[in-house]
């Protein structure tokens, strides 16, 4: 079983940034980031194959947050800039543990495991 905590959440105005860290406990595949925000579903924001090297983004985040990962520190990353009121959520990390040569999985079954989450909260 692989444990992923989730970092760097807080408050920030609109506008600013944030990045968010998700450190594994173990070696894991792709892995995304989902988000849930007060009395919505949790939805797919974005996701990186276990290489590195391509991503993949839900539309309104694209040009405002990046991926990335670092797997000799075993974490992912989220940079999150120009953010927006809506941005405000809890941010989730998942990862999956079997080697896939796609890795554009949006889906919240596709993944095996999943930190607890941190808050995110973007004020006007």
């Amino acid at each position: 079983q692989v444990e992923l905590v989730e970092s760097g959440g807080g408050l920030v105005q609109a506008g600013g940034s944030l990045r968010l860290s998700c450190a594994t406990s173990g070696r894991t595949y792709d892995m995304g980031w989902f988000r849930q925000a007060p009395g919505k579903e949790r939805e797919f924001v974005g996701a990186i194959n276990w290489t590195g090297d391509r991503t993949y983004y839900t539309d309104f985040v694209k040009g405002r947050f990046t991926i990335s990962r670092d797997n000799a520190k075993n974490t992912m990353y989220l940079q999150m800039n120009s953010l927006k009121p809506e941005d405000t959520a809890v941010y989730y990390c998942a990862a999956r543990r079997r080697f896939s040569i796609q890795y554009q999985y949006t889906g919240q079954g596709d993944y095996d495991y999943w930190g607890q989450g941190t808050q995110v909260t973007v004020s006007s």
